[in-house]
């Protein structure tokens, strides 16, 4: 909290697993030097892309689109981000933490605001956001962090749906598709990792009591070598990880909780492609409504760049897979992205701003 030293803050980054500096308290230069480095990154790959497709056409491009259709895809994006707060909010009743809808709708807002100023997307902010949430909802932070990593895992089961049904509609019906192996791939994919996480379920348990070990150790060995943190005991490292897990396990078998939750996610990646396909037409043109349902979840792949909230990487596979799927302009394509894309990051990160103040935590 903003009251709160940065010596009381430090040790509530892990809640008691490792007493190391506040995740959203005292910003340090070296996040800052990061995360500048990181949109100077995203800036070289837009400038890359604006170079290859012509600049001065995309913006001519982006200069026709409709204002009030451009309204209503940022009414649709709003909507896309309270339909994952709401998945959220059944999360955290599947493990009986009760806060109201609006708390979880703000914990979500804010998480999409600690994602888009931390290096590497998703992994860089989750872990702020469970502090978040441990903070605003009095939880521990291991049952904080396994709310929100089940979240991203519910999240990946639309998204890779939504893939796999796009695929096979491609490949059902385009004789002479430019894509290669791709869609079989990602129906593949939709076949493996199912059947994957099954096994991991079935052998949690083992699987748990192996691994304990060697995260201990890891730890321990990298804790030690930070200055000013205190080295947490190989006890109490397990008895976190056995809490994280069973948080997990608890949203797992909780099925009324987990089915709410996967409507709550699959409605919201319906609303993100939907405004995808409502950018194309405030910029006169047209593609059809499988297309973006099909290249949202691919290029969420490019989330791995090393960017805050993996910007430009994810926009350069979406803007290579709608060239090759659609008769669309490049020019278009990378003007209906950037507009969707960029604009949404905008977006989201000034509402999760603003959310972060709601909530009363110093960023």
């Amino acid at each position: 909290m903003a009251g709160q030293s940065d010596a009381a803050t430090a040790s509530t980054g892990f809640d008691g697993l490792i007493h190391a500096r506040p995740p959203l308290g005292g910003v340090q230069r070296e996040d800052l030097l990061a995360t500048a480095a990181g949109l100077v990154g995203a800036a070289l790959v837009f400038a890359v892309m604006f170079w290859v497709v012509d600049a001065r056409e995309v913006l001519a491009a982006a200069s026709r689109a409709d204002p009030v259709l451009l309204a209503a895809v940022a009414g649709v994006i709003l909507l896309w981000n309270a339909s994952w707060g709401l998945a959220l909010w059944n999360v955290l009743r599947a493990l009986d933490i009760r806060i109201p809808v609006r708390t979880a709708l703000l914990v979500n807002a804010a998480g999409a605001f600690a994602n888009h100023v931390t290096p590497f997307g998703q992994a860089g902010g989750e872990p702020v956001t469970a502090w978040l949430l441990s903070q605003t909802a009095g939880t521990d932070y291991e049952v904080s962090l396994a709310s929100i990593t089940s979240l991203d895992a519910i999240n990946v089961v639309p998204s890779l749906a939504f893939a796999a049904v796009g695929s096979l509609y491609y490949v059902t019906t385009e004789t002479d598709g430019e894509l290669g192996l791709l869609p079989l791939a990602v129906i593949g994919a939709a076949i493996v990792l199912p059947i994957v996480a099954a096994l991991v379920w079935r052998y949690r348990t083992t699987i748990r009591g192996r691994a304990g070990g060697t995260v201990a150790a890891v730890v321990h060995r990298v804790v030690g070598a930070i200055p000013r943190v205190s080295l947490p005991d190989a006890e109490t490292v397990a008895e976190r990880i056995t809490g994280f897990t069973n948080a997990v396990g608890r949203v797992a078998v909780s099925r009324e909780r987990l089915v709410a939750a996967l409507g709550c996610s699959a409605l919201g990646w319906a609303l993100q492609a939907f405004a995808l396909w409502v950018t194309f037409i405030a910029l006169d043109s047209f593609v059809p409504l499988y297309v973006p349902f099909f290249v949202l979840p691919l290029g969420k792949v490019g989330s791995v760049l090393p960017t805050p909230g993996g910007l430009g990487g994810t926009e350069a596979i979406n803007v290579t897979l709608l060239t090759l799927l659609t008769a669309v302009s490049a020019p278009t394509i990378a003007a209906v992205v950037t507009i969707h894309s960029v604009g949404g990051y905008l977006l989201t990160t000034t509402v999760g701003a603003a959310a972060t103040s709601a909530l009363g935590v110093r960023a």
